[in-house]
């Protein structure tokens, strides 16, 4: 292990940044719905995400969308993990690659929240931050990886069954959220020094990402007028 200082090296940092950010504009929905000869921003809710790809294309092409969203998400977290995993901040225990990881992951979910190569009028960013927890979570351990998906499982079937699609997203996206938290208070017996503080700071300001896209479907949810997210009727789409 070697120790770096921030002072000196901020600019890696900025620039991964940046290559996230790019990384998180490049919109899946846009480019699969251009593949049918549509643009997904003129259809349904007018999201370019998963939830209205699956509305308007059927569950194939909501699948395909979802999954490349969650490797845009997870990747650039994995690469800032593994570019800084051999490293710990100057004069702390904290390792470079737990702050790498979340703020590189924040700046791709920005990206595709707030593209600046569609105005700044992106999707929602679930399945994008569900990806960045899969895939950063698991560094901690890659048997986490199987109790992620296990819980994704779960929230699957809460959307299933209860066709509440917006929900049970933002609870998926909640629990991930805590889940690595604690595993980070835990990682370093709670928040002992200004590293940690940062990086809770990050996982919860991806959380707080994700709520504020969606909450108008929250004032919908509150009003009873939200879409239903039937997967029985989507699959049956072409």
């Amino acid at each position: 292990m070697s120790a770096l200082s921030f002072a000196t090296s901020w600019y890696w940092f900025l620039l991964g940044g940046i290559a996230s950010y790019l990384i998180g504009c490049f919109n899946f929905a846009v480019l699969i719905s251009h593949f049918k000869n549509k643009d997904i921003r003129d259809m349904g809710s007018g999201n370019p995400g998963t939830m209205n790809m699956t509305r308007s294309f059927g569950l194939k092409f909501g699948a395909i969308n979802f999954f490349c969203d969650v490797f845009k998400g997870g990747i650039p977290a994995l690469v800032g993990w593994l570019i800084f995993k051999d490293y710990y901040f100057e004069g702390t225990n904290f390792f470079v690659a737990d702050f790498a990881r979340y703020l590189f992951g924040i700046m791709v979910i920005i990206g595709h929240i707030f593209p600046v190569t569609m105005k700044f009028k992106g999707g929602k960013g679930i399945a994008s931050t569900m990806g960045l927890f899969l895939f950063a979570i698991s560094c901690e351990c890659w048997w986490y990886m199987f109790i992620v998906i296990l819980f994704l499982t779960g929230v699957l079937l809460y959307i299933i069954f209860t066709e509440m699609g917006s929900m049970g997203s933002l609870l998926g996206v909640t629990g991930l959220s805590v889940f690595q938290a604690v595993v980070t208070l835990i990682k370093y017996n709670g928040a002992n020094n200004v590293w940690v503080i940062v990086t809770l700071a990050l996982i919860f300001g991806i959380n707080v990402l994700t709520w504020a896209a969606h909450r108008q479907n929250i004032w919908r949810l509150l009003a009873g007028e939200e879409h239903r997210t039937s997967v029985r009727k989507h699959k049956s789409k072409a």
